[in-house]
C-alpha cells in the first residue's frame, strides 16, 4: 500500500488534501466577494490544519483511507472550520448571519447522514464516533463564540461549548470520569437542541431575550445531561475493573 511520507495511507492524505482545497476556496469567496477580514481565511486554516493533524494521529494506522462515511464527517469539519475562520469578523458575522446560520444548519444535517452512511455500510468505528463527536463540540463552541462576539450573549454563554472541555480535563484527575458511557438518545437530543437553539440564536430577528431563553435552555438540558451521565459512572465506577477505563464520550 503506498503511503505519505507520515506513514498514513494516500487516499487519507488526499481526502484531507480535497478539503483544504474547498476551505481555501470557501475562504476565498469571503474574503474577494463579502469583503471579509483576511484574519477569516486564516483563523479557518489553522483550525482546517488542526484537526488534520488529529486525524493524521488518530485514525487507525491499518486503514487504507477514511471511508466514505468518515469523509462526510470531514466535509463537516470543513464547514466548521470555515465557520471558525468568520470569528474573526464579527462586521460578517452581523451582516451574514442567515447564511452562516445556514451552514450550521447544513453541518447539523450532516451530523445525522454520516451516522446513517456508516450503519448502513457497516462501517462503524470508534475513530468515527470519536470523530464525529469531537466535532460536535467544536460546533457547539463556535456557536457560543458567535453569540458573545455579536453581543447577543454574555460571557455565561460560552459554559455551553466549555462544559465538554471541562469534563475530559477533570477526567485527568477523576478516572472515572473516562469510562465507555452507554448509547443515550437523551445525549444525542440534547446535541442536536444545542446546535439547534444556538443557530437560531443567531439568527438578526432574533432578540437578545428570546437569544437567552435559547441559550439558557440548551444550558440547562446540557447540565442536566452531564448530570445524569456523572452519576451513572460514579455509580459504576467501583463495579468497574480499572482496565474497562477509557475515553468516555459525550457531547
Amino acid at each position: 500500500m503506498t503511503r505519505s511520507a507520515g506513514g498514513q495511507p494516500l487516499p487519507i492524505v488526499r481526502d484531507l488534501g480535497a478539503g483544504a482545497l474547498g476551505l481555501l476556496a470557501s475562504t476565498a469567496l469571503l474574503w474577494s466577494w463579502l469583503g471579509a477580514s483576511p484574519w477569516v481565511p486564516l483563523l479557518a486554516a489553522v483550525a482546517y490544519l488542526v484537526m488534520a493533524g488529529l486525524i493524521l494521529a488518530g485514525v487507525p494506522r491499518h486503514w487504507g483511507g477514511l471511508g466514505l462515511a468518515n469523509r462526510i464527517t470531514l466535509w463537516r469539519g470543513t464547514l466548521i472550520a470555515l465557520l471558525a475562520g468568520t470569528l474573526a469578523d464579527p462586521g460578517l458575522l452581523t451582516q451574514y448571519a442567515v447564511p452562516l446560520a445556514a451552514l450550521a444548519l447544513l453541518a447539523l444535517v450532516l451530523d445525522g447522514v454520516d451516522g446513517a452512511v456508516a450503519r448502513c455500510t457497516a462501517t462503524q468505528s470508534d475513530f468515527g464516533a470519536r470523530f464525529d463527536m469531537e466535532l460536535d463540540a467544536v460546533l457547539i463552541l463556535v456557536l457560543c463564540l458567535a453569540l458573545l462576539s455579536l453581543g447577543k450573549a454574555g460571557p455565561w454563554v460560552l459554559a455551553i461549548g466549555a462544559m465538554r472541555y471541562a469534563f475530559v480535563i477533570a477526567g485527568i484527575a477523576l478516572s472515572w470520569l473516562t469510562a465507555a458511557l452507554p448509547e443515550s438518545r437523551r445525549r444525542k437530543a440534547v446535541c442536536v437542541w444545542q446546535v439547534t437553539a444556538l443557530m437560531i440564536a443567531l439568527l438578526p430577528a432574533v432578540g437578545a431575550t428570546a437569544t437567552t431563553w435559547l441559550a439558557g435552555s440548551a444550558l440547562l438540558g446540557l447540565t442536566w445531561s452531564f448530570l445524569v451521565d456523572i452519576r451513572w459512572l460514579y455509580r459504576h465506577a467501583a463495579a468497574r475493573p480499572p482496565e474497562d477505563y477509557r475515553a468516555g464520550s459525550h457531547s
